[in-house]
């Protein structure tokens, strides 16, 4: 295991919901696994006036809800706790600042890592009040949750302003979606065997479907999300970026940006969906009133802080192709949406059937030959066949291949964050989105923005608790196929 150095990480935003959901316990189990050096310390700021202790005591509580009790082992906590300690700072008073640059004060060999997990809006005053104070040593990195704009130029603005303060290898644009086990695995699937690479392309893949689906609804945050809608929360990081890794050529290396490099001829390499293309090719929905797991929801437009009349989407369908040699004329269809059927993310790589089939065989639902890599809720990769029924017939049915994880490997997969947070922490930038392929994947997605708004049609109403509009069904049917719905 490679030792970390001594470091600082100054998490802004600590009373959120994404440090007390994510982050601190990310933090506190890499603690409980002996990953973090002693010299190690967490830094927690927020607006709010509070002490350290009242602090800790809701970092116990959130830890508590989301741990198993085995985890809170009263020596771990107790160690823990000598490693935090809390400041107010708000993004809004640069004079705030100043207890952060006491507390800092000489540590500026350690390795700095500024979090900000607050609203994009708070990003650059945040940036330029540390530049202020001298906080921003040649150790210091910053880590951007999203959104990274909520367009081509607002992104530009956050990272040029940004960037003036910060090196580009020091800024890690964080995509939890790419810290996951699976998503690592499909790597190493890709690039560590043989045994896909002459399938994987146009001649043997018919198309590749990634679906991201989510059981819960707004959640709180409908004031962010009827800004945002399902495209750009979704959209145009998390699926864009696992249609990359799927996509990508090998790299020369496991290297930042040789990984990078690959991932952004992907992006550029998508043909542009504008225009009445774009309006063929996608699919908009809103979810009503419905029922999930048994229990009544309520519909978008009944969501507090919604406009009646919103026609922000929760729900997207896209047909995609890459104009590239490798991929050209295979459909790759991205879907995600709010109050859907199940919570589940996967890719499922779709292989052509034989060309003459010599048995009487009827394949049902899905291709015959087909590779499904499960994100969540279960961590696996299954590979689908065709093989012999016993018997003195000659019977086919299908089979499947399955690797579990959490059964192949028995032990604790570290989360997302667990993963990311240590990256940061050694300086690997392999997982994190780099510039260019920010703005790569804005200039896809906005094209598709403005044909929605030209042509000014709400979105297709799908009732909570099914998987989306009929439309998004029509739009693999048109090629005979449909989308991946196992469970």
């Amino acid at each position: 295991m490679d030792s970390l150095e001594p470091f600082d990480l100054v998490l802004f935003g600590a009373t959120g919901d994404l440090s007390m959901r994510k982050l601190l316990p990310a933090l506190y189990r890499r603690h409980c696994a002996g990953q973090l050096p002693d010299d190690g310390r967490i830094i927690a700021t927020a607006r709010r006036e509070m002490d350290t202790q009242g602090f800790l005591e809701q970092v116990y509580q959130a830890l508590a809800e989301r741990l198993d009790a085995a985890e809170l082992e009263d020596a771990h906590w107790q160690s823990f706790v000598e490693r935090v300690q809390f400041l107010q700072a708000d993004a809004e008073d640069a004079h705030s600042f100043e207890a952060l640059r006491a507390a800092l004060t000489g540590r500026e060999r350690c390795c700095r890592v500024f979090y900000l997990a607050v609203a994009p809006g708070h990003f650059v005053n945040i940036c330029e009040h540390l530049n202020a104070q001298g906080l921003v040593t040649p150790a210091s990195r910053v880590v951007l949750e999203k959104p990274l704009g909520h367009d081509l130029a607002s992104a530009r603005a956050i990272s040029e302003r940004i960037g003036a303060i910060f090196p580009e290898d020091s800024i890690y644009r964080i995509d939890h979606y790419l810290g996951k086990e699976t998503v690592q695995n499909l790597i190493a699937l890709r690039f560590g065997n043989m045994l896909f690479e002459p399938l994987w392309r146009r001649d043997w893949v018919r198309d590749v479907q990634i679906s991201v689906s989510e059981q819960v609804g707004v959640d709180g945050r409908a004031g962010f999300y009827d800004r945002t809608g399902a495209l750009r929360d979704m959209v145009q990081n998390h699926l864009l970026q696992l249609l990359c890794i799927i996509a990508m050529e090998p790299p020369t290396s496991i290297a930042a940006d040789a990984v990078r490099d690959e991932k952004l001829k992907v992006l550029r390499a998508l043909n542009p969906l504008s225009g009445k293309y774009a309006l063929k090719n996608t699919v908009r929905g809103q979810y009503r009133a419905g029922a999930i797991a048994g229990q009544p929801v309520a519909g978008y437009l009944d969501e507090p802080e919604v406009a009646g009349d919103s026609h922000t989407e929760t729900f997207v369908a896209i047909r995609a192709e890459l104009a590239n040699w490798r991929w050209a004329g295979v459909p790759f269809y991205l879907r995600t949406g709010k109050r859907l059927q199940e919570r589940a993310a996967e890719i499922v790589v779709n292989f052509r059937d034989v060309p003459h089939s010599i048995f009487d065989v009827t394949y049902g639902a899905g291709r015959p030959n087909r590779l499904v890599i499960k994100l969540q809720p279960d961590e696996g990769v299954r590979l689908h066949m065709m093989a012999k029924s016993p018997g003195d017939r000659m019977h086919l049915r299908p089979v499947s291949l399955n690797l579990d994880f959490a059964e192949a490997f028995q032990q604790r997969q570290a989360d997302a964050y667990e993963r990311l947070l240590m990256d940061v922490l050694r300086g690997r930038l392999t997982l994190f989105m780099r510039r260019d392929e920010l703005y790569a994947a804005w200039q896809w997605i906005e094209p598709i923005l403005a044909a929605w708004q030209e042509a000014g049609d709400p979105p297709k109403p799908y009732t909570a608790g099914t998987w989306g509009p009929a439309a998004s069904s029509a739009l693999l049917g048109r090629e005979e196929s449909s989308w991946h719905e196992e469970s």
